[in-house]
């Protein structure tokens, strides 16, 4: 089985895209309801709730001295915390502080891995029509996902956070996803694909824009400068908005994406785009888990926001995510290619969503779901050191500078 406890993911509004459901929240809105119009330049829209916002509870702001001594660890919350958020310590959630030195251990940048291999292979006649179909959907899917995980984190998550060890977590991940962008694009370049094909493939195709129009209603709860938590109401829709962000979007949208690009990889293809893919699987998993832990700890300390009729809201949306997962994968693969095939994503897919659903509580939703890629646990535990020392570019030249006279 993939090891999914072992996995560690989030995200504003790239400039272009619509903002869905205005005037309401996700929890008010009917939440697949999919818009009549393109996507269109970020309106702020407010969140709607029924009790006023508690004045005490701005996790938006700075707390910079909501008292002016030294802060006591068991008045630390992960929201609507009055303790001041720049008193790094004493740690109340050490997990927090160790996936951030995690993180920083397993450094990494695009430049470091050789596309040589993957240039040659690209410009020969040996990939089929169906493998480059599938790459291009790929790079389309991710150039965008990434940017939204960033903004979103930037945007909105940091400033409801009233943790300051979840905080230093958050402000790495955001670099990470710079660098996951920084890698599509690194991979684009170097293939010589058209830039304006792979970047706005969010607008064009419709099973990449359909998962980004699903998530927008809930990034733009985080990212919307008047929203606040101090409420129930609001406390819900936050950790509504963490679930999507983390057991959704970099939870499940990212997998199919991950497995037919590293399965690639495991038949000597497009090595070095595989091996990027690795290292960015590896820096989901962890985002994965501290998400997944950050929600655990906000209904460990607000157990009045999971109720029976939240908790099937959110099963509800999980199941739409798999929907929203499977027609991607039909999409990027018609045919069966690389020994997959669109079927076998969809018991994949409920084998994840089973693991998302009881990493927070709920029961699951596919009885009996299996996971069809064993295989994928060993691209979850790469070491970075596996295969930089042997593949690193010494000299480097962008991609799109290399000549293959």
């Amino acid at each position: 089985m993939l090891k999914f406890e072992e996995e560690v993911k989030t995200t504003g509004l790239p400039s272009g895209m619509m903002r869905m459901g205005a005037g309401k929240s996700p929890a008010m809105m009917k939440p697949f309801a999919k818009p009549s119009t393109p996507f269109a330049a970020p309106v702020v829209t407010p969140v709607v709730s029924d009790v006023p916002a508690a004045p005490v509870a701005h996790a938006a702001s700075t707390q910079a001295a909501a008292s002016t001594g030294r802060i006591n660890v068991e008045d630390k919350r992960i929201i609507n915390c009055n303790a001041d958020v720049n008193q790094l310590v004493p740690f109340k959630y050490k997990w927090a502080w160790d996936k951030y030195l995690n993180a920083c251990a397993n450094h990494w940048m695009p430049q470091e891995v050789n596309m040589t291999a993957d240039i040659a292979l690209w410009k020969s006649d040996k990939l089929s029509d169906d493998e480059r179909r599938l790459i291009k959907r790929n790079l389309g899917f991710f150039t965008t996902a990434d940017s939204l995980a960033a903004n979103n984190i930037v945007l909105g998550t940091y400033r409801h956070i009233s943790n300051p060890e979840c905080r230093q977590f958050l402000l790495r991940q955001a670099f990470e996803e710079a660098i996951h962008t920084h890698a599509y694009q690194y991979i684009v370049e170097s293939l010589g694909l058209d830039e304006g094909e792979i970047f706005n493939m969010y607008h064009e195709v419709p099973s990449i824009r359909n998962k980004d129009e699903f998530l927008l209603p809930f990034i733009d709860v985080l990212t919307n400068p008047e929203f606040k938590t101090g409420t129930p109401d609001a406390d819900r829709d936050l950790l509504r908005s963490l679930i999507v962000f983390a057991c959704i979007m970099e939870g499940l949208f990212f997998y199919v994406g991950f497995v037919q690009i590293l399965a690639l990889g495991r038949q000597n293809k497009m090595t070095g785009a595989s091996e990027q893919y690795q290292y960015i699987l590896r820096d989901e998993s962890m985002h994965l888990n501290f998400g997944v832990d950050v929600i655990n700890q906000i209904k460990l300390e607000n157990p009045h926001l999971w109720t029976a009729d939240f908790r099937e809201e959110i099963r509800e949306l999980m199941q739409k995510g798999v929907e929203l997962e499977y027609a991607y994968a039909e999409d990027t693969m018609p045919r069966g290619i690389l020994g997959l095939n669109a079927s076998m994503f969809k018991e994949y897919l409920r084998f994840i969503a089973n693991r998302r659903c009881q990493q927070i509580g709920l029961d699951v939703i596919y009885p009996g779901a299996t996971n069809p890629f064993p295989w994928m646990a060993e691209m979850i535990d790469i070491k970075k050191e596996k295969n930089f020392f042997e593949t690193r570019v010494t000299e480097y030249q962008s991609g799109g500078a290399l000549s293959w006279d």
